[in-house]
């Protein structure tokens, strides 16, 4: 028999094999043990935390000849049958592949016809929202009063895209993304019983890089054997997933706060030559950080830390650093992340946010506290008073530092403003400027104006569908659009951020309301009133375009109607 892949023979045949969904797995082994189970279910989740298995599991669990049960038994001729595929009432359809209303209405007239072979009809629907909104509608009868033989899982990742009148007649279970420990623990296990060898750093390193999907961290785990040679280790797991190892990381933290400039970019450039992933140093260097301030200021948080192993070096080089000099190096490569996701070069963006950490001073808080003269070299924190004296100290810094930006943010009458320096200044968010220059360079009103009657109709859909994401959106309004751009002015500034975690699932119900796809580039009302007139100020229409945007204006039925009402002579047209 040829080779098959760890993930396709570690496949949960349990309920207990589903690991890390326990508030799903034991309310379905319940419903079915006390033979209270629905007529449709709806799964959804990200790939990999076992939405298919559990429906599969279901329907052996509920044909299994010695149901009623909390577990099939995998040995009778039912629960064979179906792990098989020999037993046609469990049926598995794919319905990226079967999305008409002709694939739906074959379901419909099957569904009568009671099961052959076991006691219930399963279907399980994979990938469901990618059914056509007709197909949905054909399915509704059906699915709200099915025959009582018939039970109905529809999987999915995107459950936004499903209707609410398919939701309400389902009893909707939310698959979670699978912790580190819980993906390690599993693997171990399987290891352990195919004989593999893996050091335990190793597994870990392929558990962070999985972000909650088992079926991710099996595939790499595939990988990295066929990479290893005897032994899997760390090394052959960082190859493979393009990760950083800690001794790196170690060292790129430890020369950053040293402002060792030089030392940094060979090291960066040293690392990308080597095969590592741009992208996957900021995503490991923020995890990184995150697990040394965590070690710092609570040394018993040890057991909690994501990626970092708590050996000597890692001790000495976190004692050596202060707190606000993490968090703001965290911050800075979290904006570097966020930056990124516009460009087809991230190294550059990475290589200036190296620079700017490299380049910083450290915190002016802990200066303060390193060049405070203590008489008779009093202990800081073991005085009550002087930790009083320091506190009122760091407040007064901090207001006198707000006025002087304040002050240098206010314009004189005898200099002339820089351009962008109003955006920049105010805001933390990435305007993508160049971005949204082409996006007006191709600006159109038809779109503006379609996105914008319908935007009321496109928030309520959203919040019924996701409530946080329509939460980030809601004090927004499009600003402009192109054909395939829409740029939407956001009231607050840290929603443009948080909107950026939504923006596919955001951009797939726009494009349900409208009827053709956009991209979304979200930007504050603030920075998009000064983007805009910086571009206007720099832009010069050639005559082609002024004659065509006239003759636009003229030929408007608006203003057609407003002559025959006023007249030409008294109508002034204003954009």
């Amino acid at each position: 028999m040829s080779y098959q892949a760890l993930y396709r023979v570690w496949r949960p045949r349990t309920f207990a094999d589903v690991v890390g969904q326990t508030h799903i797995t034991q309310t379905l082994q319940n419903a079915i043990s006390e033979s209270k189970f629905s007529h449709a279910y709806l799964f959804s989740g990200p790939r990999g935390t076992g939405k298919t298995s559990a429906a599969k599991i279901f329907a052996q669990t509920i044909n299994c000849e010695q149901a009623p049960t909390r577990e099939p038994c995998n040995e009778c001729s039912a629960c064979l049958g179906i792990l098989d595929g020999s037993i046609s009432d469990v049926i598995e359809i794919d319905a990226a592949s079967n999305t008409s209303v002709d694939d739906i209405r074959d379901i419909r007239d099957k569904v009568k016809y009671a099961p052959s072979s076991v006691p219930y009809k399963v279907y399980i629907i994979d990938e469901v929202h990618m059914i056509s909104v007709n197909a949905f509608n054909a399915l509704l009868k059906t699915l709200e009063e099915p025959p009582d033989h018939v039970v109905f899982i529809l999987a999915t990742t995107e459950p936004h895209k499903i209707p609410l009148t398919i939701i309400s007649r389902c009893q909707r279970f939310d698959f979670k993304p699978i912790g580190n420990k819980v993906i390690v623990k599993r693997m171990e296990e399987i290891i352990q019983t195919e004989a593999i060898e893996v050091d335990h750093n190793a597994l870990e390193a392929i558990a962070l890089a999985a972000e909650g999907g088992m079926r991710d961290a099996l595939s790499l785990l595939d990988q990295a054997i066929s990479y290893s040679d005897e032994r899997v280790i760390l090394e052959d797991v960082l190859a493979v997933t393009g990760g950083v190892s800690q001794s790196v990381l170690t060292e790129m933290v430890e020369l950053l706060h040293k402002q060792e400039v030089t030392e940094v970019l060979y090291l960066f450039d040293h690392m990308i030559e080597n095969g590592k992933d741009p992208t996957r140093f900021v995503f490991d260097i923020i995890y990184y950080l995150r697990d040394m301030l965590f070690y710092k200021t609570a040394a018993e948080l040890e057991d909690v830390l994501d990626t970092a192993i708590v050996d000597e070096n890692f001790k000495q080089v976190t004692n050596k650093i202060e707190n606000n000099w993490i968090q703001e190096a965290i911050i800075m490569f979290n904006d570097c992340q966020q930056q990124i996701k516009w460009t087809n070069s991230p190294k550059i963006f990475i290589e200036i946010t190296l620079l700017s950490i490299a380049n910083k001073k450290v915190n002016e808080d802990n200066q303060s506290i390193q060049t405070l003269e203590l008489p008779h070299q009093v202990d800081l924190a073991d005085n009550i008073e002087l930790k009083e004296l320091h506190k009122k100290m760091m407040n007064l810094e901090k207001k006198l530092k707000e006025i002087n930006v304040t002050n240098n943010d206010q314009p004189q009458a005898t200099q002339k403003p820089k351009r962008q320096s109003h955006v920049s200044k105010q805001n933390k968010f990435h305007v993508p400027h160049e971005q949204i220059y082409s996006v007006l360079k191709e600006a159109k009103k038809e779109p503006l104006q379609m996105a914008m009657n319908n935007w009321e109709a496109f928030l309520t859909r959203l919040k019924s569908a996701h409530a946080p994401a329509h939460a980030t959106i809601i004090d927004s309004k499009p600003a402009a659009a192109s054909d395939d751009v829409i740029i939407v002015a956001f009231k607050y500034e840290i929603h443009c951020s948080l909107f950026l975690d939504h923006k596919d699932m955001v951009e797939s119900i726009l494009e349900d309301i409208l009827g053709k796809s956009y991209k979304i580039i979200p930007l504050p009302e603030e920075a998009w009133q000064q983007v805009r007139t910086d571009y206007l100020n720099s832009y010069e229409p050639d005559e082609q375009e002024i004659e065509k945007n006239a003759q636009a204006e003229l030929a408007s039925p608006l203003i057609e109607e407003a002559k025959k009402l006023v007249g030409e002579e008294l109508l002034e047209i204003k954009d």
